[in-house]
């Protein structure tokens, strides 16, 4: 079942390398689905020998949430607003990989430092996490448009979750379930302030937010 593991969460690296080299908004928004969904079947994976029906819902949930209801929600928000691309993000694209190949590099240095208790057999699972977190915060942080930063808060919320499940063998169910209604909404939430911000100002553009004055 090993080998399954480190099936699942190499297809979310995958995903990460793909979210940090795109510019189309529609194909970030499935590479972050695909990951998303690749994390729920980690999670099953990852608790074979355990495995119940708490175990089952908590990942058939996660995947139903991040596979289909934010993609789709996502792709209402670029409709509405008509963006296809992040044309000028604050960091280049060639730069942004280069910039994620030294975020795995430290990922890398740092999973060797921590306990990994629960997949403790699988060296691959801790590293990829801790990118999948970096790469998250790099997204809110080097890209302009609102829906762009939305993704990079969802790639946050896949790398807690993985770094969760690698760390300590898993999360309470309950927390889990919290977390994505906490992440269900906040996606709603900004989906709704990307449409308003979209249709007072005509560009989703959040750097330009800090020009405006009273």
């Amino acid at each position: 079942m090993l080998e399954w593991v480190d099936m699942s969460i190499m297809v979310a690296a995958i995903a990460n390398l793909a979210i940090l080299g795109a510019s189309r908004l529609s194909f970030c928004i499935r590479a972050v689905a695909l990951q998303g969904i690749a994390l729920g079947f980690f999670t099953i994976f990852a608790h074979a020998e355990d495995f119940s029906i708490h175990i089952a819902i908590l990942a058939l949930m996660s995947m139903l949430m991040k596979g289909v209801v934010f993609p789709k929600l996502l792709f209402r928000n670029l409709i509405q607003t008509g963006v296809r691309h992040e044309m000028e993000p604050i960091v280049g694209y060639a730069a942004s990989i280069l910039s994620g190949i030294a975020m795995l590099a430290a990922a890398l240095w740092i999973s060797s430092r921590l306990p990994a208790q629960g997949l403790e057999a699988s060296p691959v699972v801790l590293p990829v996490s801790l990118w999948i977190i970096f790469v998250g915060l790099f997204m809110i942080v080097a890209r302009r448009k609102a829906i762009t930063q939305v993704l990079g808060y969802l790639v946050l919320e896949n790398g807690i979750f993985a770094f969760g499940v690698a760390l300590v063998g898993g999360m309470p169910f309950l927390v889990e379930m919290g977390g994505l209604l906490d992440v269900f909404m906040a996606v709603f939430v900004m989906g709704i302030a990307i449409f308003h911000i979209n249709r007072e100002f005509e560009h989703m553009d959040t750097d330009r937010m800090a020009a405006l004055k009273d």
